[in-house]
């Protein structure tokens, strides 16, 4: 994810090479593990590194603190998640607009729901920290995937594309983000997802230039 962290929430070093890869790849994952067990406020470094079988030297020579670990965690979920929505855009390129709204809905709901345990915890991990470069960088990715797929479209074009595509954002992600915070019933969630489709293709029904 190409953002600028605060100074303070900044990691010691990145792994470069396959086995330190694998080491810090344990630790996130050991990281997600304390956060669902015990929540934010009891996750230690401690706690983490003897999760992960690493020693707290090792988890030091990366994250010097809780925050920065936590900070890495969530850049970490945003790259994964907007290399998702990017390929799924790709994937899109040309297609009719129905197509490309249900492909946009499906990646990102797929991607919150696969392991929803963990977005939760996430938002919550997320809650005392200056991630506002995070959402910036990951916002900025997203933007230009779904403008670029929606620009391309082979049945539809927009006078304010930008303006579209913001809005329609948005909407996505504000349902998908209440949906989780509100933690509603799968069925009930399923049935918000459907619904979600066709508010974003009557959206796009309305705003579209009329065919010449």
């Amino acid at each position: 994810m190409p953002a600028s962290a605060p100074r303070h929430l900044q990691p010691r070093k990145r792994p470069l090479q396959a086995r330190a890869t694998v080491t810090v790849d344990a630790i996130f994952e050991a990281t997600i593990q304390v956060l669902l067990v015990d929540g934010p406020h009891r996750l230690t470094t401690t706690r983490v590194a003897a999760r992960a079988g690493v020693s707290v030297g090792t988890m030091y020579q990366y994250f010097p603190h809780k925050q920065a670990l936590l900070y890495a965690l969530n850049e970490r979920y945003l790259d994964n998640l907007a290399q998702q929505v990017e390929t799924a855009c790709q994937a899109q390129h040309g297609k009719d607009i129905a197509l490309m709204v249900a492909a946009l809905v499906d990646t990102y709901w797929a991607a919150k729901t696969a392991r929803s345990d963990v977005t939760r915890a996430l938002y919550r991990s997320a809650a005392e920290l200056d991630t506002e470069a995070l959402i910036e960088a990951f916002g900025q990715r997203v933007d230009a995937a779904t403008q670029a797929m929606f620009n391309s479209a082979a049945d539809a074009r927009f006078a304010d594309l930008s303006l579209v595509n913001t809005t329609l954002l948005t909407v996505i992600f504000g349902t998908v983000r209440s949906v989780f915070e509100r933690n509603l019933p799968n069925a009930l969630g399923s049935d918000i997802h459907n619904q979600l489709v066709l508010m974003c293709l009557s959206y796009l029904a309305t705003v579209k230039l009329p065919v010449r």
